[in-house]
């Protein structure tokens, strides 16, 4: 029997969900990345295979922001740039993480800007 490491585990959920779900250019994947440092958001077309808008709480205006706060800075931000490239609505991708915390809170932030997923 092998041990997966948590990383691994994460990884496969993400593929299961990636599986299931993909971004076009009417309705990109907002893509979520956290490490234990920053997170990461972008709108990407999986049809094309470009990244539309990107946004990470290491960000010159973002880096003073706390831990706790950078996700909801993020989710007004990545929510920002998809209104200027004239984006709506988008398929959320949570990478394989629980819909929990931080990632939770990029999402609100996110509809709070407007984003509709």
């Amino acid at each position: 029997m092998s041990v997966q490491t948590k990383e691994q585990a994460r990884h496969r959920r993400h593929r299961r969900v990636r599986a299931k779900l993909s971004g076009t250019a009417a309705r990109p994947r907002l893509a979520v990345y956290r490490s234990n440092a920053r997170i990461y958001a972008q709108l990407i077309d999986d049809e094309a295979g470009h990244t539309l808008a990107a946004a990470s709480s290491g960000e010159k205006q973002l880096v003073k922001t706390s831990r706790a706060d950078a996700p909801a800075a993020v989710g007004k931000l990545i929510a920002e740039r998809a209104k200027a490239a004239r984006i709506e609505t988008v398929v959320f991708d949570r990478g394989g993480y629980l819909y929990h915390g931080r990632v939770k809170a990029l999402a609100d932030a996110a509809r709070e800007g407007g984003l509709n997923f």
